[in-house]
């Protein structure tokens, strides 16, 4: 059950963009973590390509809608940290073949 609702929360969290950056919020690596409770209360630890994001309430406010209308989810409570930093080395190969930025 857990790996299905989770499953959803990834594909949800895949339909949130960066607003400056075409690629979906999980294939950046922007999610840290995401636990979900026996409750079904969903916990995410995020973070943003820079910490001055002037969007950043904004693709917050897009991360938590995205989770709560996936059902089965009661809630979602969100983390934003800055540490450890963001770089391209968290993004997934589709995204970096997406931004051009595969070694290959």
């Amino acid at each position: 059950m857990y790996a299905m609702l989770e499953r959803d929360i990834i594909m949800a969290l895949r339909n949130v963009y960066d607003p400056e950056i075409p690629v979906n919020i999980y294939d950046l690596g922007l999610i840290y973590e995401l636990k979900v409770d026996d409750e079904h209360n969903v916990y995410i630890q995020m973070t943003l390509t820079a910490p001055n994001c002037p969007m950043a309430d904004y693709v917050m406010e897009q991360v938590k809608a995205a989770i709560e209308d996936v059902p089965g989810v009661v809630s979602c409570r969100i983390e934003l940290v800055f540490e450890p930093v963001w770089d391209k080395s968290r993004m997934s190969e589709e995204a970096l073949v997406e931004l051009g930025l595969n070694e290959d």
